[in-house]
């Protein structure tokens, strides 16, 4: 009997966001019904199946008890380089000129995640190797990327081509094809983190990297392929993102996207302490600001009010996380 108590509170502990969310599906449906509707939840799927795509690779960075502020100008980079090399062709004011480059969907889509890739492979080499903290790191990566992006182009790619633009809008039976996206992504991260040594030795190492050094883990090694996941799952958010939309804005896409998935991790019980985290929880994480940003868009609140519950939530994720380690040492 003492067990099964036991085995209960840890059950409720671990799954009580989940609660979290229904209760706010419930209170947000008796106040504007319409939210449950159909066609309202498929764009609240839809809009937040790129954010978190970057939650699932940021939770890497947060685990090894790092950080990522990359993720909103890799998207920015990615969707404007992407977006020219499928720009239809013989369109008025083509990027990349009437004869310039162009390649299919699959190939654009190719380059843009090894660009993410490259920039991942950089940033986890200067975290890894020369010991600057993963904050300074990442700050310099959100800067350099943002700005390539808009040296790149000053101004919006638009005119995609609809075989490109099928990666978001198609849809496979009633499933929205970005949501398929996401959900393909979501089992992939549950398996690398449960499945795989990989995930064993991030936890280990967001844990106590010393202990995992002498454990006989390449800290470095791992460190550097946390952050390689962490930009190419941003780089595949800039590719959704230009195809959903059907442009790219080297200055606005992706802003404060980073924001938003730190706090999904966060709020979904990834420690920032380090060696703490479900997958699931994201997940949760995710859905749960989904559904405050889509219920305060129905209730009419200001956009700025909007950023001040995302930030609020947060610096509360942070704070009971932190009480929660304390309690626990």
């Amino acid at each position: 009997m003492k067990s099964k108590s036991f085995d209960t509170k840890k059950f409720l502990s671990q799954n009580g966001i989940w609660g979290v969310l229904i209760v706010m599906v419930i209170l947000l449906t008796i106040v504007r019904p319409v939210f449950i509707s159909r066609m309202n939840l498929q764009t609240l799927l839809e809009s937040e199946s790129i954010k978190g795509i970057l939650a699932f690779g940021i939770m890497w960075a947060i685990l090894s008890k790092g950080i990522d502020l990359g993720p909103g100008s890799v998207v920015a980079l990615v969707s404007a380089v992407v977006a020219s090399l499928v720009q239809q062709t013989g369109v008025t004011g083509r990027l990349l000129g009437e004869n310039g480059l162009h390649l299919s969907a699959p190939l654009a889509m190719l380059v843009g995640l090894l660009i993410g890739a490259v920039v991942g492979l950089i940033t986890g080499v200067i975290i890894a190797y020369t010991q600057i903290p993963p904050f300074i790191a990442t700050l310099g990566t959100q800067l350099i990327c943002r700005a390539l992006a808009k040296m790149y182009t000053d101004r919006p790619v638009s005119n995609l081509e609809d075989s490109f633009r099928w990666i978001a809008k198609g849809k496979i039976g009633p499933v929205p094809m970005i949501v398929v996206v996401f959900i393909i992504m979501y089992i992939l991260t549950a398996f690398l983190l449960t499945q795989t040594r990989f995930g064993k030795n991030v936890y280990a190492i967001g844990g106590n990297s010393q202990a995992a050094r002498f454990a006989g883990i390449n800290v470095e090694k791992n460190l550097v392929m946390v952050y390689i996941i962490c930009s190419v799952c941003a780089a595949l958010g800039g590719i959704l993102l230009a195809a959903r939309t059907g442009s790219a804005d080297p200055s606005s896409n992706g802003l404060m996207y980073e924001t938003d998935a730190i706090a999904a991790a966060t709020v979904g019980g990834t420690s920032h302490s380090g060696g703490i985290c479900r997958v699931s929880g994201v997940l949760c994480g995710i859905l749960i600001l989904g559904v405050i940003n889509n219920g305060l868009v129905l209730l009419g609140v200001d956009d700025n009010m909007t950023n001040v519950v995302r930030g609020a939530i947060i610096v509360g994720a942070v704070i009971l996380d932190m009480r929660k380690n304390v309690k626990k040492a």
